[in-house]
């Protein structure tokens, strides 16, 4: 039997797959969790062959969730989600994830992707792949990187000036560099594209 672990904090998508999966002779669901730290916690107490996890949950979300898993256990992780986005599936890959597909997929296609993983496979969805592979390179500069990295958490521009070892007129100034190259008018705003295109 294939122990699988599922987390997704849409209790009806959940309690669904959970289900269909059930009809499957050789995968057993042995959790169910509704966030992040919680699938970390059920994974490390159930040690489940693969955890099927949602890509946008709250507290941590399923790449990180699969990042702590990796250095800790030998469960394989698998993440679902609504928008594939191809910087997510970068982000994935490097963080230890065996499978990449969107929610749009059967509960067969699901079980197939289980299998192949449990059995060490790998699978990334064609479409996202070709996306990903098409997806324009990153504009900015490592350092400005290293700024948004930093202040990815709403930290102040000195909070962020004091970690790079920079003077606080030059962060100011790679944070306007960032908004003119992304097209965005708000820090945050390029936090998100950047998280979103697997840049940081």
């Amino acid at each position: 039997m294939i122990r699988v672990l599922l987390a997704d904090d849409e209790a009806m998508i959940r309690s669904a797959l959970a289900a269909l999966l059930r009809l499957e002779d050789d995968i057993e669901v042995v959790a169910e969790c509704a966030d992040g730290s919680e699938a970390v916690a059920e994974a490390l107490r159930v040690e489940p062959d693969v955890c099927l996890l949602d890509l946008e949950m709250p507290g941590l979300d399923g790449v990180e969730v699969a990042a702590q898993l990796s250095r800790r256990i030998a469960t394989r992780c698998v993440v679902v989600t609504r928008h594939a986005r191809p910087g997510v599936l970068r982000r994935a890959l490097s963080s230890g994830v065996a499978g990449f597909l969107p929610k749009s997929r059967g509960a067969g296609e699901v079980a197939q992707v289980i299998r192949r993983v449990a059995a060490g496979g790998r699978y990334v969805d064609p479409e996202i792949a070709a996306d990903a592979l098409a997806d324009e390179r990153c504009p900015l500069t490592p350092r400005e990187l290293d700024v948004l990295r930093v202040g990815r958490r709403g930290e102040t521009t000195g909070q962020i000036a004091r970690s790079l070892s920079l003077a606080p007129g030059t962060v100011r100034n790679h944070i306007s560099v960032i908004l003119g190259k992304l097209g965005v008018e708000t820090r945050q705003q390029a936090v998100l594209v950047a998280e979103e295109s697997g840049w940081i």
